[in-house]
């Protein structure tokens, strides 16, 4: 809800604003005031519903932010955590390559996200992108579907119920 205080035909956006110019003739107020207590002092408070596009904007950037971030938490494969953000990425690629063209069979010791030490051959850091690939178009799933229920919304409480959580939390690798 946007509020704004209008006061000697002067319009503020902030309460902050408007005891700034009131504090200017001398009338301190508290930031805690009331709007009775405003309206007696001659300030017109409006209060407008934020509109329903900003709500569902912010929803939709909100449920992108908490679906991108569990893209790169680490994922289990074969009893194991893996780490999975941009340097973890490259490493395990790197890896692939390296144990590929060692032959078939070829092992190094992997740190896990847990800081386990485990042998892994190139299949099984494969298996771990595969988990990956599972996670993340299920996380791309759950925002599709929560991103067209904030878009069929039709009211700011209605936006807010959506949640992608229970979602991504049934998600198992």
């Amino acid at each position: 809800m946007n509020t704004t205080y209008t006061y000697k035909e002067q319009t503020y956006s902030s309460l902050y604003e408007l005891s700034e110019a009131l504090g200017k003739d001398g009338v301190f107020i508290p930031l805690s005031i009331s709007d009775e207590a405003l309206a007696e002092l001659g300030v017109t408070v409006t209060h407008e519903e934020e509109p329903i596009e900003n709500i569902r904007a912010r929803k939709i950037l909100m449920l992108k932010r908490q679906r991108d971030t569990a893209e790169v938490e680490p994922i289990e494969y074969n009893g194991n955590s893996f780490d999975y953000d941009d340097k973890a990425r490259d490493r395990i690629n790197a890896a692939i390559i390296a144990l590929s063209l060692q032959g078939e069979g070829a092992s190094i010791d992997w740190t896990t996200a847990d800081n386990a030490d485990v042998k892994v051959t190139a299949n099984d850091l494969r298996m771990v992108i595969a988990a990956v690939a599972v996670r993340s178009n299920a996380l791309h799933t759950a925002y599709r579907t929560a991103k067209a229920q904030v878009e069929a919304a039709s009211t700011a409480e209605e936006v807010e119920a959506v949640t992608t959580k229970t979602e991504i939390d049934d998600i198992k690798f």
